[in-house]
């Protein structure tokens, strides 16, 4: 069963890349996920000098792997235990 994780990245300039520069990124990103099974990327925030990865994977150490293929650090890691949104008081 796969996990969801919060990968907090610092990359300096991330907030300032263009379409074009954030399409390169991903691929690379996409690459290294090409190689790893047990991980995949849902979506990523940029906010300044730093990117917020969502993931899921088998376990923390495929996204170590992730990292260190693709070249794009790791700061921190963080496992999501539950998700609540508008509908939870329902």
């Amino acid at each position: 069963m796969l996990k969801r994780y919060v990968i907090e990245r610092d990359l300096p300039g991330v907030g300032q890349m263009n379409q074009q520069e954030l399409g390169g990124a991903a691929k690379t990103s996409n690459k290294a996920l090409s190689e790893i099974p047990g991980i995949q990327w849902e979506h990523s925030y940029v906010a300044g000098d730093k990117t917020f990865c969502i993931y899921l994977a088998e376990n923390e150490e495929r996204i170590h792997q992730h990292a260190e293929r693709s070249g794009f650090p790791a700061s921190k890691i963080t496992e999501i235990s539950k998700v609540i949104d508008p509908t939870t008081e329902r």
